[in-house]
C-alpha cells in the first residue's frame, strides 16, 4: 500500500519567545515491511536542521530558532509504501521450530538479558509495579491453560495479553494525559493508545519478555466511508521479542493486525524516547499546541 502521509505541529506562544532548541522524530523507519520514498520537512520560521541516529537507530532532526518568534510551524510531507506483515500460519511454522519452554528458558537466561537488557528494565512510564505482574501471571492461565495442557508459546502469550487489554480496557481520551503512566492507567481501566501500549509492554517485560514502544501512525481514513475530513492522529503499539521470529509488532488498541495500514516513525524504551516533537525555549507566557494528521492512500 502506498500512502501520503502530511503533519503539521503549530505551537503558539502568548508572548514573543526566542533561543528555541527542537528534535523531530518524525522520518519512517525504512524496514523489510516499509519504506520511505520521499520526505520533506519545513521550519516556519526558517532554520537550518541537521540530522542523526540517535541511540535506537531512530532519524532525529534537530534545529534552532533564535530570532524572537510568536509561532513555530513543522511541516512533515512523506510518500511511504507498505508491506502485509507474515501471516499466522507462518508465524506459526517459525515458532514450530524451537519447543515453547526452550524459548521462555532462553529469555530467562543471561544471554537474553544482556542483549536487550534496554527493553527489559524499568522506566518511568511503564514500571513493573505487583498489580502488573499479577496481570501478567493470570495470562499463561487464561484461555483454559492448566497442569494438563501445554505452556502456551511466547508468542501465544503475547497475542492473548494483547486481547486481554483490548477487552478489559475502555478507550477514553478523555481519563488520561500524555504523561500518564502504565500503573495509573490500570487503575482507571481506560485510556488510549499510548497508556495500552505501556501496560502491554510492563506486562511483557515482567515476564522476561523483551518490549519496545512504537510511535506511528495507522491509516482507517478509507474505512470511515471515505470522508475526505476524516481526523487522522498519530498512533502508539507494541514490538515483543520472540524467539525464532525476532521483534514481532501488536496493537493492543486495535483489532487488526500491525500490517500495511500502520506506518512505523521509531521506537524507544517508552514515549519518552520517541516523542515526535520535543524542545525547549526562552519566554515567558503560555504556549498552545496544534497537531494535525492527514494519511490517504495514493492509487496507483
Amino acid at each position: 500500500m502506498k500512502l501520503h502521509i502530511s503533519h503539521v505541529t503549530q505551537y503558539e506562544y502568548e508572548t514573543p519567545v526566542t533561543d528555541s532548541v527542537n528534535e523531530i522524530r518524525l522520518t519512517p523507519s525504512t524496514n523489510e515491511r516499509q519504506s520511505c520514498y520521499q520526505q520533506s520537512i519545513s521550519i516556519e520560521p526558517n532554520a537550518s536542521m541537521f540530522s542523526f541516529e540517535d541511540f535506537f537507530g531512530n532519524r532525529v532532526h534537530s534545529f534552532s530558532v533564535n530570532a524572537l518568534h510568536r509561532k513555530l510551524v513543522i511541516k512533515t510531507n512523506m510518500t511511504v509504501v507498505t508491506k502485509e506483515a507474515p501471516s499466522p500460519s507462518e508465524y506459526a511454522l517459525a515458532v514450530s521450530r524451537q519447543p515453547a519452554e526452550l524459548a521462555w528458558q532462553w529469555l530467562g537466561s543471561d544471554d537474553a538479558a544482556n542483549r536487550y537488557a534496554e527493553f527489559l528494565a524499568d522506566t518511568e512510564y511503564t514500571s513493573i509495579t505487583p498489580e502488573v505482574v499479577s496481570f501478567a501471571r493470570s495470562i499463561k492461565k487464561s484461555d483454559g491453560d492448566n497442569a494438563g495442557q501445554a505452556e502456551p508459546t511466547v508468542l501465544e502469550w503475547l497475542d492473548r495479553l494483547c486481547m486481554r487489554i483490548k477487552s478489559e480496557f475502555i478507550y477514553d481520551p478523555d481519563a488520561t494525559n500524555v504523561k500518564t503512566t502504565a500503573s495509573e492507567m490500570f487503575a482507571l481501566k481506560r485510556g488510549v493508545c499510548q497508556d495500552f501500549a505501556h501496560l502491554m509492554i510492563a506486562s511483557a517485560r515482567s515476564e522476561g519478555i523483551p518490549a519496545r514502544y512504537v510511535s506511528g501512525y495507522h491509516f482507517v481514513g478509507d474505512l470511515q466511508g471515505g470522508s475526505a475530513d476524516f481526523e487522522q492522529a498519530s498512533h502508539a503499539w507494541v514490538e515483543a521479542y520472540v524467539p525464532k521470529l525476532g521483534w514481532c509488532s501488536f496493537d493492543p488498541t486495535n483489532i487488526d493486525p500491525v500490517g500495511e495500514r500502520y506506518v512505523k516513525l521509531g521506537h524507544g524504551r517508552d514515549y519518552k524516547d520517541i516523542v515526535p516533537v520535543k524542545g525547549v525555549y526562552r519566554g515567558a507566557g503560555e504556549q498552545k499546541l496544534y497537531v494535525t494528521v492527514d494519511v490517504r492512500k495514493v492509487e496507483e
